[in-house]
């Protein structure tokens, strides 16, 4: 029926490297370990005193003894808890993965509340002693600024520990529940039944009337959803406004700064440019409405992913794997060397499937080592997630060495690597082109740029609204429905003549945790202005570069930037970065008539 088919041979993701199986005597032992762990750590916290306003005889010494335990503990149970999600992100009706990820929560639900204790006794020690007195300290610098501003918006040491208990039956329940029912979801289309995941990509299909088809049977699935799914988005605004109300924020975005390594100033004047830049971006909508034979210029959301142009080339999993590796050659040979790997020793699962999680990520699974989930389509926008996903991988690979807490990286700069990636695979397929095949390629990178910064700012516009709403009340999914229309309205403007009513059932990152939209368009932009400095100075940057990923979780944004002269607080840098784009809308509009 679909004219996207996935090649059979697209491969699933190696497991084996870390155990043998979720019922293995070996996992066993490793979950067990943690909770051994998870309770000694807890141990040693009361024997050195680690909480609020505590004072140690010799502060050094424990910061130290602390530190090396907790960063032991993390080390060790990142595989765990990679291995569980392998098979639970999937199969959602893996009964043994849903059993194994529950007991790991619940045996590691002590260790939200210790890191609570860590920070607030951080926040209140003499730092600079303690940084003259420890090595260790010094290694771990912005990790203490981060305790240091994570103690000041605490509340009570007793609702601190309450609410790290609550949560696994109330956000990451909801969360959970957001995920195990949306990866259930299936529709027929032409008389054949898909889950959710392949009647998504049908967005992309060349064939215009199934993609409205497709685009109108989602709509009717999600609502077959809707009640659970606007008690989910309920339940988790509703808890984040009280904790953020009692620690003291004023609003849910501002308690989002820091953990985003970014200030008020650098997200007002990014803002600022996104907002500017909506015009050019109706503008490739509009050409792309006339190019699919919509006269008025404006584009239906069932088109919004439709391509344009033509590719000559295959874009089915092997090529993609082919191309995406010498894209990186063109960079480095580490990158490329890295992709390789990664694609042959198994750390990719690529076809979507019935129970398997929409969507892509990386995850990481052992020191330097990634898994990479994705739900390939044959198309160039795929190989663009496929080069984004490893960019993650490679960041992960940066990193190798660093302890935990190091490696600690805000979204906005875990973004960098991988739209960097995806800048330089973009690159290489505009080489050589022109015509409709060129048409193709700049339709590919501005589908996906139009996404991080006019659908990405209408999802920071909804989310914006459901956490004023939601200090009133519960809100009916009609009612998410409308906000997320206006939403919708408010950045894409006149360019869409139907719009997506759901996508606040769709995007699983209102669930995971608060405002995972911003820091899209701060990793795209930034990503674009690192690249214009590749270009001016290649040798130079390499270098400079992998040392910028190794050491995104020790500094912040602003910081790390300055170092490529880079100013974040400023408008004009992120005006540079979308003049990059607003060129490539003018070469496609002329492509485009």
């Amino acid at each position: 029926m679909t004219s996207q088919p996935v090649a059979e041979a697209a491969p699933h993701w190696r497991t084996d490297d870390l155990y043998p199986a979720l019922d293995s005597p070996a996992y066993q032992a490793a979950l067990s370990d943690v909770a051994e762990r998870v309770q000694a750590l807890g141990a040693l916290f009361d024997r050195l005193e680690i909480r609020k306003d505590a004072r140690a005889a010799d502060p050094v010494a424990a910061f130290e003894q602390a530190t090396t335990a907790l960063n032991d503990l993390l080390a060790r149970l990142t595989p765990v808890r990679a291995y569980a999600q392998a098979f639970l992100t999937t199969d959602s009706r893996d009964d043994l993965a849903q059993a194994r990820s529950s007991e790991l929560t619940t045996l590691t639900q002590p260790l939200s509340d210790l890191m609570t204790r860590y920070n607030a006794w951080l926040g209140g020690l003499d730092q600079p002693a303690l940084l003259n007195g420890s090595a260790l300290a010094r290694d771990h610098r912005y990790a203490l600024e981060r305790a240091r501003h994570a103690a000041e918006h605490q509340m009570s040491p007793a609702e601190e520990a309450l609410a790290a208990e609550l949560r696994p039956s109330a956000a990451s329940a909801w969360a959970k529940l957001h995920g195990n029912v949306s990866s259930l979801l299936s529709g027929e289309v032409r008389g054949e039944r898909l889950p959710m995941t392949m009647l998504r990509n049908l967005a992309s299909d060349p064939d215009a009337a199934l993609r409205q088809e497709a685009y109108i049977t989602e709509l009717q699935v999600w609502q077959t959803a809707e009640i659970p799914l606007a008690a989910a988005l309920n339940g988790i605004k509703g808890e984040s406004n009280v904790l953020n109300r009692k620690r003291g924020y004023r609003s849910a975005v501002e308690a989002t700064l820091s953990g985003n390594s970014i200030d008020a100033a650098t997200l007002e004047a990014m803002q600022t440019a996104v907002v500017e830049s909506f015009p050019d971006f109706r503008r490739y909508f509009s050409a792309k409405a006339r190019r699919l034979g919509h006269a008025d210029g404006r584009l239906p959301w069932h088109d919004l992913f439709a391509p344009v142009g033509e590719s000559r080339a295959s874009w089915a999993y092997p090529e993609a794997r082919q191309f995406v590796v010498n894209s990186f050659r063109s960079y480095s040979d580490r990158l490329a060397d890295f992709a390789d790997r990664a694609m042959s020793e198994g750390w990719l699962d690529v076809p979507p499937r019935d129970g398997k999680r929409g969507g892509a990520f990386c995850m990481p699974w052992r020191d330097g080592e990634s898994r990479i989930l994705l739900n390939h389509a044959p198309n160039l926008d795929s190989v663009s997630t496929l080069a984004h996903e490893l960019g993650h991988g490679y960041h992960n690979l940066c990193l190798q060495g660093r302890t935990p807490l190091q490696k600690a990286t805000p979204m906005t700069l875990a973004e960098t690597a991988s739209i960097f990636c995806e800048t330089v695979v973009q690159h290489a397929a505009l080489d050589g082109t022109s015509g409709d095949e060129r048409l193709y390629v700049l339709e590919t990178a501005l589908m996906g740029q139009a996404q991080v910064v006019v659908d990405i700012h209408s999802r920071f516009l909804f989310e914006t609204a459901v956490f004023e709403a939601r200090e009133k009340r519960d809100l009916s999914p009609t009612e998410f429905n409308r906000l997320m229309e206006q939403a919708q309205r408010d950045t894409y403007g006149e360019a869409l003549s139907t719009l997506h009513p759901y996508m606040w059932a769709v995007k699983s990152h209102y669930y995971g945790s608060n405002f995972y939209n911003y820091p899209y368009t701060f990793g795209l932009l930034f990503g674009l202005g690192l690249y214009a400095r590749y270009r001016q100075d290649p040798q130079g940057f390499r270098a400079q570069y992998d040392q910028l990923l190794a050491s995104t979780g020790l500094a912040d944004a602003a910081t790390l930037a300055a170092g490529f002269g880079i100013d974040t607080r400023e408008v004009q840098f992120w005006r540079s970065s979308l003049d990059v784009i607003r060129e490539n809308i003018r070469e496609y509009e002329q492509l485009a008539r």
